[in-house]
């Protein structure tokens, strides 16, 4: 689990042990949406919350689209949106989690302004620009300075693993800048690079570099499509104000 956290802020990505589901889930497996018993999510996602102390989870059935979810006081807890790949909110004690095995989880947090955000980033995300996306809408609700803005990018596919080969047809070529050798890609530094368009500084944009693919601490997909049929879990990444009780605490 790795917990880049600051003392108002609650953020960790959590790798596949310490759960109960089992294989192919095995075992802290995060979606409702993979074929998975529903109880043994709902106690992974227990174990997730009790273990980062926040009571409320918002996530999202992630279609890898660019629309942006925002989460106001008052909000019902644990929901599970459709349709949403992003996720922003004001309001503390509540955990905004992205599921993700090989897409990025790209973590935003305002220090200034008390906010956060969450996206959920694979290479659908990244065509469709919904990293700049997400900032422009930090900005506009919550008057954040993009250059105030701290990202962490998750354990994700990397430029090892990324293979493309109908990217002629499926990426933009402003994105070949990035190509790691022959039909592979760095989406680490093509999202670090989006970050940054967005006015971002690049000291406060922290990236993982852990292959989700390579690492068998994760679920991946495409590791999982080379061994079998795809199926398999998925990470979590979460990111929550805490509350002023927590930060006196």
């Amino acid at each position: 689990m790795l917990t880049p956290s600051t003392p108002d802020l609650i953020q960790a990505t959590f790798d596949r042990h310490h759960g109960v589901s089992g294989a192919p889930f095995a075992s802290l497996n995060c979606s409702f949406s993979v074929g998975d018993q529903t109880e043994k999510v709902q106690s992974n996602r227990q174990r997730i919350k009790k273990m980062l102390g926040i009571n409320c989870l918002i996530s999202a059935r992630q279609v890898h689209g660019d629309q942006i979810f925002r989460v106001e006081e008052g909000s019902d807890c644990d929901q599970e949106l459709e349709g949403v790949d992003g996720l922003m909110t004001n309001t503390k004690g509540v955990g905004l989690m992205i599921q993700h095995a090989d897409c990025q989880a790209v973590l935003l947090h305002d220090p200034v302004q008390s906010a956060v955000a969450a996206v959920h980033c694979g290479w659908r995300g990244s065509v469709i620009g919904i990293i700049e996306k997400t900032v422009r809408m930090m900005r506009s609700c919550y008057q954040s300075r993009p250059e105030d803005l701290i990202a962490s990018i998750s354990p994700s596919l990397g430029p090892c693993c990324a293979e493309f080969t109908n990217h002629r047809q499926e990426l933009p070529a402003s994105f070949l800048a990035f190509q790691h050798r022959d039909n592979y890609f760095d989406f680490w530094m093509i999202s670090k690079a989006q970050l940054m368009a967005a006015g971002l500084q690049a000291e406060k944009i922290r990236t993982a570099e852990i292959c989700t693919s390579c690492s068998t601490d994760f679920f991946s997909y495409r590791r999982a499509r080379r061994q079998g049929d795809g199926t398999t879990g998925r990470n979590c990444s979460i990111i929550a104000l805490k509350n002023k009780a927590e930060i006196v605490s």
